[in-house]
């Protein structure tokens, strides 16, 4: 201020406005008073404005104003950052975080970390939300997926938009294939057995299948028989079923995750063995969904304990019209422990020869193991014995793959002609097993297999023959 007008100054400073010729009823400062320089502080302007200025002095006269000058407040910029490395990683969680250390000039109104699994993440990507300002702030990633790598950047908005900070990586934890331990085996009987398992960790994963496998050799996997228990972690309980009986088995729990397929320990058990009255043990065999002795039936006595009449008197055998049985050509010694026993059908008819739980098959289940094997045609193949230990030469296409083992134990006849009762014939030549199914009154049917032939025969015959006898389970 260069001249006071002849009067004093009593107030002075600049007045603004986004108009020329601004007034002080703009904007204004208030600098003190008198004449001479003075310097003026203009504030809460807004950035990336254009502003007309003018000096003014104030004296009894009234208000002067100087020249008017303008100027162009700087424009905020994008707030400057940077990101933090990522720590604390999980399969599924993991911490980063940044620190502004400029604002551009404008208020930081929100601020955290974007990811993706691809580079140069946004804010229209995953992301938290930190809070506002300037300074360091911590970011928890969650909801990741495992054995994941995922790109980060921290980012700052203020009203001149999104600034980033530098991308930062990570690679999440992978899934572990699950822990889990094997149930010791309970329950067990000829055909069936309890088990189960316990998963104590998912690895990381989501448990889609777990169950217990079995196997007559160690190590069982869910190649082999195994049971589905549902999803998850925790106890479970498994049934065993479809066993062979007096069979060791190996067991182990299993759990699958995107891992793969985990397995506790193993552990072993044998099933119930099939013993008879007399306490003769059998090997059975699965045939499709049927139990089968894998040998004929040899005992003496019915389930019930008492004894089966040994017939062994030719005459008397071709008279019987009630259960009885013999040993080819009567001799227990040489043929019983391989052929085992001949019955007649009225032995059959009592339902006390097999074994408790088990039963002689009716025709029915007789044409179910011949279909499930191909046919009729082929069938027989598949039941005989191979070799020709116990069977006559050529023993037509025998391959045993059923694992029944049929021998040809023959027969005895009531009466072979007009002067031979009870004559027994046919071993190692045929085999015949008698069905629960009687034809007629006087007949009943059988299956018969071959020396010479791959097939299996269906026919009726007297119910007085003696003919092996197999049984199947119940």
């Amino acid at each position: 201020m260069t001249d006071d007008g002849g009067a004093e100054v009593t107030s002075r400073g600049v007045c603004w406005s986004t108009t020329e010729n601004p007034t002080t009823g703009n904007n204004k400062t208030t600098d003190g008073s008198g004449t001479g320089s003075f310097t003026s502080s203009l504030t809460s302007l807004t950035p990336g404005t254009e502003y007309y200025i003018r000096a003014y002095a104030i004296n009894s006269e009234g208000t002067a104003y100087g020249n008017q000058v303008s100027f162009t407040t700087g424009a905020i910029q994008l707030a400057s950052l940077t990101t933090d490395a990522a720590g604390s990683i999980t399969q599924t969680t993991a911490i980063s975080g940044g620190n502004i250390t400029d604002d551009g000039g404008g208020d930081v109104t929100a601020r955290g970390v974007c990811w993706s699994i691809s580079q140069t993440p946004t804010t229209a990507d995953s992301k938290t939300e930190d809070g506002t300002g300037t300074g360091t702030f911590t970011s928890n990633l969650t909801g990741l997926s495992p054995g994941t790598t995922y790109y980060v950047r921290a980012y700052a908005i203020n009203s001149a938009g999104t600034a980033y900070g530098n991308e930062v990586s990570l690679t999440t934890e992978p899934v572990h294939l699950a822990t889990l331990t094997t149930d010791a085996v309970s329950s067990i009987t000829q055909t069936t057995a309890v088990s189960g398992g316990n998963i104590t960790d998912d690895g990381g994963g989501n448990i889609t299948a777990r169950g217990v496998c079995w196997s007559m050799a160690a190590e069982p996997t869910i190649n082999d028989s195994h049971t589905e228990d549902g999803t998850g972690t925790g106890s479970f309980t498994s049934d065993l079923t479809g066993l062979n009986t007096g069979t060791t088995y190996y067991v182990r729990a299993y759990a699958t995750n995107e891992a793969g397929t985990a397995y506790g320990n193993e552990v072993s058990f044998t099933t119930e063995p099939l013993i008879d009255a007399d306490g003769n043990v059998y090997k059975t065999v699965i045939i499709g969904d049927q139990l089968w002795m894998a040998e004929n039936l040899k005992t003496t006595k019915y389930n019930d304990g008492t004894d089966i009449p040994l017939v062994t008197d030719g005459r008397k055998w071709a008279s019987l019209t009630s259960p009885g049985f013999c040993w080819y050509d009567n001799d227990r010694e040489s043929y019983g422990d391989i052929y085992g026993g001949l019955y007649n059908w009225f032995a059959v008819n009592t339902v006390k020869l097999c074994p408790d739980g088990w039963h002689v098959p009716d025709i029915e289940e007789l044409n179910i193991i011949a279909g499930y094997l191909g046919g009729e045609a082929i069938a027989g193949g598949k039941l005989k014995e191979t070799g020709t230990t116990h069977w006559k030469s050529p023993n037509t296409d025998a391959t045993n793959e059923s694992g029944f083992t049929g021998r040809p134990g023959g027969f005895r006849s009531r009466i072979w002609d007009t002067k031979c009762y009870g004559k027994f014939g046919h071993l190692g030549m045929f085999g015949y097993w008698w069905s629960y199914s009687a034809y007629d009154a006087n007949t009943a049917w059988i299956g018969e297999l071959g020396y010479n032939t791959g097939s299996v025969v269906g026919n009726h015959v007297d119910k007085g023959k003696g003919l092996s006898v197999r049984c199947l389970k119940d």
